[in-house]
């Protein structure tokens, strides 16, 4: 059964075996959050392990079109997340709770078309973060341990750190819904914020010290600075992807015909997207000043003094992605859940939540071991869907929704966000693919 079907009004009182179903549902278990949720989910949701690679981004592109295409990607996404908040109850009595439900309506007669085009996209996006972030738990714990107890923890390989986090996962998929999700939402969204203003006044102590007196950008040959470019389109892209779970988070929200969620939702969203370029502009500029092309694809892996700072730094990022991966794995258990209840007929259970998440969770992390290149997953998932969802997306459905006249502001702006994605959907991957094929050069498995 489609979201489309409830009722606005539907707290999941009626005792249909659609609705005992939806209840059970992690999206649409519960429609009790506050406003201020929406702000904590989509500032975890945005601000993680892509601000730790947008001075390497701009590294790549160089200052001002490295800067000038954070602040246009950020304009643009703010518009699209808008489009969707307001299309989340574009129909009197009914709630898109779902993205792919939303794709579903609007195509009409062609509906499973637009269903499974969104939901293979939103399904890449929200699998390929839960693997980045798989990566970059790993990454930070190890960074963490390595500087606090260097003579115990040195010996210790990456992918053994990646598994402990792995594990983690496993423990916390089992929190049965959405809304269940709001402290572990509120603690992530704390340390994005905490650990970009480290990485912002670490970068700052270092480039008072000693900056680069000269700002170029990263490869020397043609091709090397055209895939880089491929790949830094890819990567601001993939620091802009919380649109693929925006209406799953507005599901969570209570709503009437005299107060529809969209009001409390763009709240959210206003106060949630101004952290989000306070953390950009701040982490970009200063990472890329103190460092200047050599800056790492994360960070704080630069970032060696003062050593506590960075080891603080590195576990609040490991906390944060904790509960990124939350955010962003929930829809995907939501749909996996769906589809083992309704196509295979399985009984709703905790042992059915726990043998298919926990069966997810696992095949996620075998994935992040196997493959821990983290600047070039960034730009290839960036470029591959994740643009799709941000900047596409959205538009498309608007137009089709809303038919805005030929230019007017809606259908310029609609028009111009669809340009710029299929251009970075197109030229990403092929970046990423570059910067993983490097890296594997000097990567050995599991190690």
């Amino acid at each position: 059964m489609s979201s489309v079907q409830k009722d606005v009004e539907n707290q999941g009182v009626e005792s249909s075996p659609n609705n005992e179903i939806e209840n059970w549902l992690p999206i649409s278990a519960s429609r009790k959050a506050k406003w201020w949720y929406s702000t904590f989910h989509n500032v975890t949701a945005m601000v993680g392990a892509g601000v730790l690679g947008l001075p390497f981004a701009v590294s790549q592109l160089g200052w001002f079109p490295g800067i000038s295409l954070i602040l246009v990607s950020w304009l643009m996404t703010f518009y699209s997340l808008w489009q969707l908040v307001q299309m989340h109850e574009m129909v009197p009595g009914k709630r898109f709770d779902r993205y792919f439900d939303l794709g579903e309506h609007v195509f009409g007669s062609n509906g499973r078309l637009g269903f499974w085009m969104i939901m293979i996209q939103q399904l890449i996006v929200q699998v390929a973060s839960t693997i980045v972030y798989s990566v970059t738990g790993g990454k930070s714990l190890k960074k963490f341990c390595d500087i606090l107890i260097p003579s115990v923890f040195g010996e210790f390989r990456q992918t053994y750190y990646i598994v402990f986090f792995v594990g983690l996962q496993m423990l916390l998929s089992q929190i049965p819904n959405f809304n269940n999700l709001k402290g572990i939402s509120l603690l992530a969204a704390l340390m994005s914020v905490c650990y970009s203003m480290v990485a912002f006044a670490s970068s700052l102590v270092k480039g008072f010290k000693g900056h680069p007196t000269h700002y170029g950008v990263r490869s020397h040959t043609p091709a090397g600075k055209t895939f880089d470019i491929f790949n830094a389109l890819g990567t601001i892209a993939f620091a802009f992807a919380g649109h693929s779970v925006v209406l799953e988070i507005q599901a969570t929200l209570p709503s009437t015909e005299e107060k529809p969620s969209k009001k409390p939702m763009w709240r959210g969203i206003v106060v949630a997207y101004c952290i989000v370029i306070t953390c950009y502009l701040l982490v970009a500029i200063s990472g890329f000043w103190a460092f200047g092309n050599m800056v790492e694809d994360d960070v704080l892996v630069s970032l060696e003094h003062p050593p506590w700072v960075i080891a603080i730094a590195n576990f609040m990022v490991f906390l944060h992605v904790i509960g990124s991966y939350q955010v962003f794995a929930m829809p995907v258990f939501d749909t996996l859940e769906s589809c083992l209840v309704q196509k295979f007929n399985l009984k709703p259970s905790r042992t059915l939540r726990l043998i298919a998440r926990s069966i997810y969770v696992a095949m996620v992390g075998l994935v992040a071991i196997i493959f821990p290149f983290f600047g070039g997953l960034l730009g290839f998932f960036g470029g591959l869907a994740f643009t799709a969802t941000s900047y596409i997306i959205p538009c498309v459905l608007w137009i089709m929704a809303k038919k805005p006249k030929r230019w007017s502001f809606h259908w310029i702006a609609s028009v111009a966000c669809i340009a710029l994605g299929t251009v970075i959907s197109i030229v990403a991957p092929v970046g990423g693919i570059r910067t993983i094929i490097v890296s594997i050069k000097t990567y050995k498995l599991f190690s």
